[in-house]
C-alpha cells in the first residue's frame, strides 16, 4: 500500500493547484483522476482572473489569489492575457453604485474606476448605443483553465508527485482511499471533485450548475476588454432555477467567448437551445455586432455549488485526515492559487493569511 503525506482526488484546476502547492513544500502528493486533466468545470470556465466584491470572504480569497496569479503572467502555456475587466452599467441605478464597488476593491487593494459613458464608448466602440458608463479595473487578466490545470500538475511531478491517472476513488478509508481497481493508498485525503465531492462526503450539500459556453472564429481587435454587465453578480449569486447574464471575454487568439448561462436542477450535458438563444440575446444586447460573427463551437459544462456560494476549503472535522477543496461554483479558476495557498497552510499548521472560517466545511454541518 502506497503511502502520502497527501491524497489529492481530483485535478481540475483547484487539485492541481493544490497538488503543486503541496508538493512544492516538500510533502509527497498523489493525484487521482478519472478522466482528463481539466476536463471537468475548468474545461467549461472562462478563465477570468477578477475580483468580485459582493461578499467580503469571497473578495479576500479573490485577491489573495489574484497576487498568486502574477506569477504566471509570462508563463506562455497559460495564454495569460491582461485585457483588464469593463463593467457595463445600462441604468442609471447601476452606475450610481459604482462608487461603493470601487471603494470595496480600493480597501481590498484593487484598483478601479468608475468610468462616463464617452470613455465607455472609446474603450469598447462595438457596445450598443444607450449605455451609461461603467467599472474598469485595468489590470484583471484572463487565462486558459485546461492548460494551466495541465501546466499545475506538470509542476507537481517535477516535484515528484505521482499520478494516478484514469482511476477513480470509490471510497474513503481509516487510512485513506480505495481506488476503482482495488488498490488503496494511505495518507490524508483532500477530496478536490467538485460536483461529485457528495460521492465521497454525502455530508456536505453540493449542487450542480449547468452553464453554456460559445467561442467564435476569429475576430481581433473586435471586443478589447472581459466585458460583463454589473448586474452580473445577481445572476451568478441568485437562486433561480435558470438565469442569464452578459458576459464576453476576448482570447489571445482573436477569437471571442460569450457566456454566461446558469441552470440548476439539468444533469444532461447537451446544449438546450432554448437556453443558448436566450443567453446569446442578452449578449447580442449589449453587443449587436456579435450577432454577425461566426460561431466555432458551442458547449457546457458543470460548477459545484454550495449552499451558501462559497467554497469549502479546509479540515472536514468527521473525518480523521480528509481535508476539502471544493464548491468554487463560477470562481474556481480566479480563487484556485489562493485556494491550494490557504489549503496548505492549514495542512501545515502554519498561520493562514486570511481568515478560513468563511470557507470552512463543518459551516454546513448541523
Amino acid at each position: 500500500m502506497a503511502s502520502y503525506d497527501l491524497i489529492v482526488l481530483g485535478a481540475g484546476i483547484v487539485g492541481a493547484a493544490c497538488a503543486e502547492r503541496a508538493a512544492g513544500e516538500g510533502l509527497r502528493v498523489a493525484v487521482v483522476e478519472p478522466g482528463p486533466v481539466g476536463g471537468g468545470a475548468t474545461a467549461a470556465a472562462m478563465g477570468h482572473l477578477v475580483a468580485m466584491d459582493d461578499d467580503p470572504a469571497e473578495l479576500a480569497l479573490s485577491r489573495l489569489s489574484l497576487r498568486l496569479w502574477e506569477r504566471y503572467a509570462d508563463v506562455p502555456l497559460a495564454e495569460f492575457s491582461r485585457c483588464g475587466t469593463l463593467w457595463v452599467a445600462r441604468e442609471a441605478r447601476e452606475l450610481d453604485g459604482v462608487a461603493a464597488k470601487v471603494a470595496r476593491l480600493a480597501a481590498a487593494g484593487v484598483a478601479a474606476r468608475r468610468i462616463e459613458a464617452a470613455e465607455l464608448y472609446e474603450l469598447e466602440p462595438h457596445l450598443a448605443p444607450g449605455l451609461c458608463g461603467g467599472m474598469l479595473v485595468a489590470q484583471e487578466a484572463v487565462v486558459y483553465p485546461p492548460r494551466v490545470a495541465r501546466h499545475l500538475l506538470q509542476l507537481a511531478r517535477e516535484s515528484n508527485a505521482e499520478c494516478y491517472l484514469g482511476r477513480r476513488a470509490v471510497a474513503l478509508t481509516a487510512q485513506g482511499a480505495r481506488l476503482d481497481d482495488g488498490s488503496e493508498l494511505r495518507g490524508p485525503v483532500l477530496v478536490a471533485t467538485g460536483c461529485a465531492l457528495p460521492e465521497l462526503l454525502p455530508q456536505l450539500p453540493m449542487r450542480s450548475r449547468k452553464g453554456h459556453l460559445v467561442i467564435t472564429e476569429r475576430y481581433p481587435g473586435r471586443i478589447r476588454h472581459q466585458l460583463l454587465e454589473l448586474g452580473y453578480a445577481d445572476s451568478a449569486h441568485g437562486d433561480a432555477d435558470s438565469s442569464v447574464a452578459f458576459n464576453v471575454q476576448p482570447r489571445p487568439t482573436g477569437q471571442i467567448l460569450i457566456g454566461s448561462s446558469r441552470e440548476f436542477g439539468v444533469e444532461e450535458r447537451a446544449v438546450s437551445p432554448p437556453m443558448l438563444q436566450r443567453m446569446l440575446e442578452r449578449a447580442f444586447a449589449f453587443v449587436p455586432m456579435l450577432r454577425e460573427l461566426q460561431a466555432l463551437r458551442v458547449w457546457t459544462g458543470f460548477r459545484p455549488c454550495t449552499p451558501d456560494g462559497r467554497p469549502y476549503i479546509g479540515a472536514f472535522a468527521p473525518r480523521p485526515h480528509t481535508w476539502v477543496a471544493a464548491g468554487h461554483e463560477g470562481l474556481g479558476v480566479t480563487t484556485a492559487l489562493g485556494t491550494a495557498q490557504l489549503l496548505v497552510e492549514q495542512l501545515l499548521g502554519r498561520a493562514p493569511a486570511i481568515d478560513p472560517a468563511p470557507y470552512a466545511p463543518t459551516r454546513m454541518l448541523r
